[in-house]
């Protein structure tokens, strides 16, 4: 695997970050989630986060949104992408108990900025007849959150 560095550095003493590394979900998917969740609140984000999951909320979809459907609300076209919102929980509870370790208080902390990059991909093939194969690749993602105090 390779060595993966933060795309952005904040002040140490006021922000928190994590890091998921090569993460089995959807690249384009998980773009959208990122930019729906960046700049709120830590609560907030797990909040809207779980009501994806629960297929209560959608998220809005702005560049990769061809065969999508409208949505009620403000959002034109949006999806349920449940798969990508519980890896971003996953680094979200992650970088809260390191925002605890570092002695911040995580409540009073937003989402201050979220990349995700597209990791290696895993070739696989898939027998066919005749002999013949056909790739099946699977893509993995690098997604990073970094939390910042609120000012």
């Amino acid at each position: 695997m390779a060595r993966i560095g933060y795309t952005m550095e904040f002040d140490p003493k006021t922000s928190a970050k994590a890091m998921g590394s090569e993460l089995h979900i959807s690249p384009k998917k998980s773009r959208e989630v990122g930019t729906a969740i960046k700049g709120m609140r830590i609560e907030v984000a797990q909040r809207y986060l779980e009501d994806v999951i629960g297929m209560k909320q959608a998220v809005p979809f702005k560049r990769h949104h061809e065969g999508s459907g409208h949505r009620k609300g403000p959002m034109a076209t949006g999806r349920y992408p449940v798969k990508v919102a519980q890896a971003y929980l996953k680094i979200l509870e992650n970088v809260r108990s390191n925002a605890e370790y570092k002695g911040l208080e995580p409540d009073q902390m937003y989402i201050a900025h979220v990349a995700t990059k597209r990791g290696r991909v895993i070739h696989g093939m898939r027998p066919r007849a005749r002999g013949r194969g056909s790739p099946k690749n699977t893509e993995t993602v690098n997604i990073e959150i970094i939390l910042n105090e609120v000012r």
